[in-house]
């Protein structure tokens, strides 16, 4: 994983942390956990200056994000809402709750979601489909995605040769969102799939 980042970045210095960090929010596999650390180890011997990497990578976080609104923007309610009548145990209605939900706490959710693993990326999506004023999401991003970027690169920097360290415990965290987005997913399908039997019983009766 390592190999090539640390490839990119001798060879483009701040601006490959940058490309880096827009690749990894269209890629969520790509974790910013070990861009963002690695980064600021570079920056702690002097390969590239330290506010250059924040500068970067945060502009990097922004392009990605961007390219994901103008995604959910171009797919549009209607498509979002064909689709979903297409998945099995989602309902029109659970979309129509999300957008109100959204709709009343996107702002908060946007700047947040920056700070959090997996959402990080996908957040930019709803806030395409709803589109919340440009200006507005892409402050909000920026604001986010430099807290969340500060936090990490300053980790590396002063952790030098160590800042693999950043990756292991902040893992513990994403393998934590992970579990929880998992458990979320089968009490909603559990939900749906004990609906459906009592619907049936109903019109068996």
């Amino acid at each position: 994983m390592t190999d090539w980042l640390i490839e990119l970045m001798e060879i483009l210095g701040a601006p490959g942390a940058g490309l880096a960090i827009a690749l990894e929010n269209l890629f969520p596999p790509l974790p910013s956990e070990v861009i963002l650390p690695l980064a600021g180890f570079a920056s702690s011997r002097g390969e590239m200056s330290l506010l250059s990497v924040l500068a970067w990578t945060t502009a990097g976080s922004v392009v990605g994000a961007l390219a994901l609104y103008w995604a959910g923007a171009l797919l549009g309610r209607e498509r979002m809402l064909a689709l979903a009548a297409g998945i099995p145990l989602l309902k029109v209605s659970d979309i129509t709750r999300t957008e109100a939900w959204f709709l009343e706490h996107g702002r908060k959710t946007v700047f947040f979601g920056r700070m959090i693993p997996i959402f990080r990326s996908l957040i930019s999506i709803p806030a395409g489909v709803e589109r919340m004023p440009l200006g507005v999401f892409t402050l909000l991003t920026t604001a986010g995605s430099l807290i969340w970027n500060t936090v990490f690169v300053l980790a590396g920097h002063a952790l030098g040769a160590n800042w693999s360290l950043v990756e292991t415990y902040v893992g513990m965290g994403t393998n934590t969102v992970i579990g929880l987005v998992l458990l979320a997913v089968l009490v909603f399908v559990g939900t749906r799939l004990a609906e459906r039997r009592k619907g049936r019983h109903a019109l068996r009766g």
